[in-house]
């Protein structure tokens, strides 16, 4: 009788050990739980399992979304661990600010007054089609606040025809 309780007791834990390896979720059993968890919390990153090991990758905008990412695939029962490779994929840039362009008439007298309350002579301002032309001849050292005031006026181009002496 003492020789069959070790027997038993082996065969026993053998069908124990048996049973609790056939229970085990197999790989694509877990694939399919985390992807389908994903599908909702982090569109755009997919797992792939093996050996209980879930491998994210994919694409995100920020860090909480990679996160929501790690947490859905660790939430699945039978996941032993995961490993993170979903990358940040940066938001794109803002569009750029639509240029003002003054018409004609306002850039004409935007020009003038700038290029007065400078204390430069000796240049015109020609206006046409968004374009300040200027002619005339001045100082290089007003050059700098010459064209400075014309751009301050916003046209759609300044013409640097001046003459320094």
């Amino acid at each position: 009788m003492k020789q069959r309780k070790p027997i038993l007791l082996a065969l026993f834990l053998l069908g124990m050990g048996v049973f609790l390896y056939a229970c085990k979720p197999s790989d694509a059993k877990l694939q399919k739980e985390v992807n389908d968890k994903l599908s909702t919390a982090a569109p755009g990153v997919i797992a792939e399992v093996k050996g209980g090991v879930a491998t994210l990758s994919g694409e995100v905008m920020d860090d909480a979304a990679k996160t929501t990412a790690e947490d859905a695939a660790k939430s699945v029962k039978g996941v032993k661990s995961v490993v993170n490779n979903v990358m940040l994929t940066p938001p794109p840039p803002p569009p750029a600010a639509p240029v003002a362009i003054n018409p004609d008439d306002i850039l004409k007298s935007s020009v003038d007054s700038a290029i007065s309350a400078a204390g430069i002579t000796g240049v015109t301002a020609t206006i046409a089609n968004g374009e300040v032309t200027l002619t005339g001849t001045i100082k290089k050292a007003d050059l700098r606040k010459v064209m400075q005031a014309a751009n301050e006026a916003k046209p759609k181009k300044v013409n640097n025809k001046l003459t320094l002496q």
